[in-house]
């Protein structure tokens, strides 16, 4: 037999073992790519040869022992137990023995001769088992023919009939949620360029609650680079993911405490012995953590406590809670720290294990509403003592001023008389003036100025305040002058009495410094808008000066610019400083500028409401009626009072009648009809506001008589209870004949 004969002969008989033969024999590159199978291995695994060769291993063998491999490849043979996965996704363990072929023509080559390793019927049950508890099962799914095989715990995982392993992929996804459908493809689309699969998605099961599933996979290509199988295997991860929920849950509780890490935290168990605590506990015992840890919590809150805080525990408490019981903190050196403590649950894997005390020192925040308790005691005490002061000082003022006034208007007087009597009326006032500086700068000082808004004629106001000064300006031989922006509307909206209370202090003070000359009052108009005008005043004079120095000074109270000013131009050094306050409320500003040549300018800047005209409307019949006489009822128990009142109504033509409390208000109402009632408001047995009450209460509307309340207490807060008391309008003692009469005209 030549040598040919016996080659194939040879090569014959060599395919017919391979044919036949039970092991698997495969032959791979040093990459791992399939170059040959043997025909056991589609019998074996499912797989036909061209699925196996220019495959690589990894697609259906998984190589675990990657450091047994390493040495095969360094000694060129070695034996090792690898897990197969059929095509049908079922996973198979295989004994190989490996060597090297280094006489191939293509390069050294992988020869691997494997045998399924043979499991016993109970090896088989286990294996079942196995994969049951760890509730995983198989799938492929063939791309071309759109077909989707699984074995296993699929079936029970996606609740399909188990009597079909076959569905496809529409079947499949229509397990998903919209939601994870969109993620499952999103996945889809990356494992077919990547390769591999891997997926977790929530399923929700209509008969129990929801399950969590994680699919792992690879994906098969053709030669062309096409994908056309994926398989892998699902588990059933829901008791993992409960379990991870839960230690979150955990994780997130500890760190919640860290919004505790200024107060002082101690962990305990469940016998009250302190496990932990944080630097802030130390701070607020005295006590070193190792000090405390093992000790019982009874060390600071006594025994008693504890053991009321270890029975709620024991009710098994899951939500964190204020004590009440546990107020105070027993330090080191025996003081007690006031606190305010919450006791929390330390829950982990469901079971209440201890609970943590929180307490925050409150000594700090005590002590703080102390002393705002005391600012406010100390602010009632103050507006108590204002209107008092008022009351008490503007009473005896009320008999002063008002007497002068009515003698000076009798006709019998000599010219000294007259002399005297204004000299007494020019201290009354002078008087006055300081009384109010001083009550106006307290009342805003405590924060009990406010303004009055109200539609008001600027330019008359303006005027008004120069017709009041023009009598000092003509003793002088000084001229008042008053400018106003033709742009400024003639109504404007806002307190027209602090306007001019501004004006006076600033002009009167020019008036005190200039010699000759005069003041001018400038008034223009910054800004403009549909509601709001922002207007800049300047008061300019022509006197004295101010000494640059000496301008920080000015709008600070109690100052003036030397002594020598204070004792020749008089006053409290508080005209400025009430001045720039009340400019302040209005959202303005104030400054002086100097100029060259005599004289200062004051400037001010303030917001004020834009009242447009309308149209024309019908004056009324009241202003047609001339000055009728009234008849008035006078309501006052002091005897001086009801003279000065009674006296300056009856030069102004009203008849009068008295009375001396509010008990005999409402019986001289009830028998006589009264046009006006002047109520004093601090009467005995009734006060002036429970009589208006009654009044405005059993009367008629049209049946009742205006009440204008008379009272020395000049704080915002008397006004207010005049008008809720229903007084209809509020005049301040001391009373002079023009403030009556104005008053009145209101009415008439």
């Amino acid at each position: 037999m030549d040598n040919k004969r016996e080659y194939a002969i040879g090569e014959d008989l060599s395919r017919m073992v391979l044919k036949h033969m039970e092991d698997l024999v495969y032959c791979c590159d040093l990459q791992g790519i399939g170059v040959y199978c043997s025909p056991s291995l589609e019998k074996k695994l499912g797989y036909a040869p061209d699925e196996i060769i220019g495959v690589p291993f990894s697609q259906w063998g998984l190589l675990e022992e990657t450091r047994s491999w390493q040495d095969i490849v360094r000694n060129g043979r070695g034996e090792l137990q690898l897990t197969l996965k059929h095509k049908n996704g079922a996973y198979l363990p295989y004994d190989f023995h490996f060597s090297i072929a280094e006489e191939a023509d293509n390069g050294p080559l992988f020869i691997a001769v494997g045998r399924e390793v043979s499991l016993s019927g109970s090896e088989i049950d286990i294996l079942k088992e196995t994969m049951g508890m760890a509730r995983i099962g198989s799938w492929e799914w063939s791309l071309p023919d759109d077909r989707v095989i699984w074995l296993g715990d699929v079936f029970r995982m996606l609740r399909f009939d188990q009597a079909n392993n076959t569905v496809t992929s529409k079947e499949v996804l229509s397990k998903f949620s919209p939601r994870e459908r969109e993620r499952f493809l999103q996945s889809l689309g990356e494992a077919l360029e990547s390769g591999v699969f891997d997926f977790e998605f929530r399923h929700t099961i209509p008969e129990t609650e929801m399950e969590y599933l994680h699919l792992r996979g690879t994906v098969s290509y053709d030669n062309s680079g096409t994908p056309v199988r994926m398989s892998g295997t699902v588990q059933d991860i829901t008791d993992r993911k409960r379990v991870e929920r839960k230690l979150q849950e955990t994780v997130e509780r500890y760190n919640s405490l860290k919004k505790y890490n200024h107060d002082a935290v101690f962990s305990l168990d469940l016998r009250g012995h302190v496990i932990n605590a944080n630097a802030m506990a130390e701070k607020l015992t005295g006590y070193e953590i190792s000090k405390m840890t093992g000790q019982r919590f009874s060390m600071f809150i006594g025994e008693s406590k504890l053991r009321d805080i270890l029975s709620a525990a024991k009710s098994n408490f899951s939500t964190p809670a204020i004590d009440k019981s546990i107020n105070s903190i027993r330090q080191k050196d025996g003081q007690e720290a006031e606190v305010l403590a919450t006791v929390a649950p330390i829950i982990i894997g469901g079971e209440n294990v201890g609970f943590y005390i929180i307490a925050k020192d409150i000594r700090e925040q005590k002590q703080l509403l102390i002393a705002k308790e005391a600012a406010e005691r100390t602010n009632r005490a103050k507006s108590e003592f204002l209107a008092m002061m008022s009351h008490e000082i503007r009473t005896p003022m009320n008999g002063i001023i008002g007497m002068t006034d009515l003698m000076i208007e009798m006709n019998e007087l000599s010219e000294t008389q007259k002399e005297y009597l204004e000299i007494i009326r020019k201290s009354g006032d002078t008087l006055l003036a300081i009384i109010n500086d001083i009550l106006d700068f307290a009342k805003i000082e405590a924060g009990k100025s406010e303004l009055h808004e109200s539609t008001f004629d600027l330019r008359l106001a303006v005027s008004e305040t120069l017709d009041i000064l023009k009598v000092r300006a003509n003793e002088k031989g000084l001229a008042l002058s008053f400018n106003a922006d033709p742009a400024i509307p003639g109504l404007v909206i806002g307190d027209a009495d602090r306007l001019k209370q501004i004006l006076m202090n600033l002009i009167g003070n020019a008036l005190k410094f200039t010699y000759s000359g005069g003041i001018t009052v400038e008034v223009s108009c910054l800004s403009q808008a549909a509601q709001q005008l922002r207007l800049c005043f300047a008061v300019k004079d022509t006197g004295i000066g101010i000494p640059e120095e000496k301008v920080a000074l000015l709008f600070k109270p109690f100052s003036q610019l030397d002594q020598f000013m204070t004792r020749r131009f008089e006053g409290t050094g508080l005209g400025l400083a009430i001045t720039k306050k009340l400019v302040e409320m209005m959202e303005g500003k104030i400054w002086v500028e100097q100029h060259q040549g005599p004289g200062v300018t004051f400037k001010f800047e303030v917001t004020l409401g834009a009242v447009y005209p309308q149209e024309d409307e019908d004056p009324g019949m009241e202003q047609y009626q001339g000055a009728r006489k009234l008849h008035i009822l006078i309501a006052e128990d002091n005897e001086v009072n009801q003279i000065v009142l009674q006296k300056m109504l009856e030069q102004q033509g009203h008849t009068t009648k008295t009375v001396a409390n509010g008990y005999e208000v409402i019986q001289a109402v009830a028998y006589e009809a009264f046009d006006i009632i002047f109520m004093d408001v601090h009467m005995p047995e009734m006060n002036g506001l429970d009589a208006a009450r009654v009044l405005k209460e059993t009367l008629a509307p049209g049946a009742c008589p205006v009440i204008i309340a008379v009272t020395a207490n000049a704080l915002n807060e008397d006004r207010n209870l005049c008008l809720q008391a229903g007084m209809d309008d509020y005049i301040c003692k001391p009373l002079k004949s023009t403030i009556i009469s104005e008053t009145l005209q209101k009415y008439i």
